[in-house]
């Protein structure tokens, strides 16, 4: 095992007493990521981070207000069930080993395992340390165990060792409660939005200029509706269904783009359902936009929306959606699908809309009662500004 120690930053940190354990950490963008690396800004002098090893992880550790170790992941190892499997191999042996090293030199009272996989590490040192652990849940990670009995049984055994759990949304809580046999502590944390994440100090002249430059960039004019999408182009998050939209809401006479930002599976799928139904020239495939570059798009927006659904046979679910909170933090109105964790995200009738996700004709309604109604976009958005600044402190998770 490569030894990544750094003797320097430990010192510096002695008084740190929290082991924050997470296999994907920033610089790599992602909702866990965030959501670690929000939890130890909130107490940067009383956490050590455990991660795993990604490109940029140097120079981004150096300039961290606390510590971070990385366990070594090879870059060079291929996408697929060969490159997956040996990365699952080392997640698990590079944090129960480094986890065990840094013990013997911090003596941490505790360890936040920042997500459900790698879990038999985790068990593991529930025997091996006497520390509190704490466990994290977002949603897949929970769906991962219950889709096999051999999975399920060791990964029960580990939560009924655990000293508390800590759940992304009130979603993922009550079904965490309604598969497991649950008697240890649960808290409710939802994620937060950091405004630094986008690169920017955010001013309204600069965000103005964004949206200005993206629009024209797609050749959308000034007065045009412009909804947004942003996450992984896969069947559960609904873009299908809000390009069929466009067709409904153009009978309207509303003057409507959709820009859709990442990747996926159905990115041909989408295109294709774009040309059939006529409205390629509405729907703009922005590609992967990194964190510096979302600000601009947010801005660009009108509406945001993601029309998901609970998709369990792939172990697939919304188990809170920070990219609703996002829109909110640059005050646009959402609309979304009653379903998961989006619930905790998006309050209806307060900072957006929300919809049965089968209920074609509510959303033909929503969206376009949203499209219409410049002031109830800006009422909604308002709210959506004010909510996107809660902030639940980890901290109370040792209070109770």
């Amino acid at each position: 095992m490569k030894n990544t120690f750094k003797k320097a930053n430990i010192s510096n940190n002695s008084s740190a007493k929290i082991l924050v354990v997470t296999r994907t950490f920033l610089p790599k963008e992602g909702g866990i990521e965030e959501y670690a690396y929000n939890r130890c800004l909130q107490d940067p002098d009383n956490v050590i981070v455990l991660a795993a090893d990604c490109i940029g992880s140097k120079n981004f550790d150096a300039q961290q207000p606390f510590p971070v170790q990385r366990w070594w992941i090879p870059t060079w190892l291929p996408n697929g069930v060969l490159g997956s499997s040996i990365r699952q191999i080392l997640n698990l042996i590079g944090s129960l080993w480094m986890a065990l090293r840094l013990y013997s030199r911090c003596r941490y009272h505790s360890i936040e395992w920042c997500h459900g996989y790698d879990f038999p590490s985790l068990w593991l040192l529930t025997y091996l340390l006497r520390v509190k652990t704490y466990m994290y849940l977002h949603g897949n990670d929970l769906l991962c165990p219950l889709r096999s009995p051999l999975i399920k049984f060791p990964f029960t055994m580990t939560i009924k060792r655990l000293s508390g759990i800590v759940c992304n949304s009130s979603f993922t809580e009550e079904y965490m409660r309604s598969h497991f046999p649950l008697q240890v502590p649960t808290y409710v944390i939802n994620p937060t939005v950091r405004s630094a994440k986008f690169g920017l100090e955010i001013e309204i002249k600069s965000l103005e200029e964004k949206r200005e430059q993206i629009r024209q960039s797609y050749g959308i004019g000034s007065s045009a509706i412009v909804l947004l999408s942003v996450g992984r182009l896969v069947k559960r998050k609904g873009c299908d269904r809000v390009i069929q939209q466009l067709c409904y809401l153009r009978k309207q006479n509303i003057d409507v783009h959709y820009i859709i930002c990442g990747r996926g599976v159905m990115e041909t799928e989408l295109k294709n359902l774009a040309s059939q139904l006529k409205v390629s020239d509405r729907v703009h495939f922005a590609g992967f936009v990194s964190d510096r570059d979302l600000a601009g798009y947010y801005a660009a927006c009108d509406i945001f929306t993601l029309l998901t659904f609970f998709n369990e046979d792939a172990a697939s679910i919304e188990g809170f959606g920070i990219v609703y909170v996002e829109a909110g933090f640059f005050g646009k109105p959402v609309l979304a699908t009653k379903i998961g964790g989006v619930t905790d995200a998006v309050q209806n009738e307060v900072n957006g809309l929300l919809v049965e996700p089968e209920d074609e004709q509510a959303i033909n309604n929503a969206l376009l009662q949203l499209c219409q109604d410049k002031k109830l976009r800006e009422q909604l958005g308002s709210k959506g500004k004010d909510l996107a600044h809660r902030q639940t402190p980890h901290r109370l998770i040792y209070q109770s």
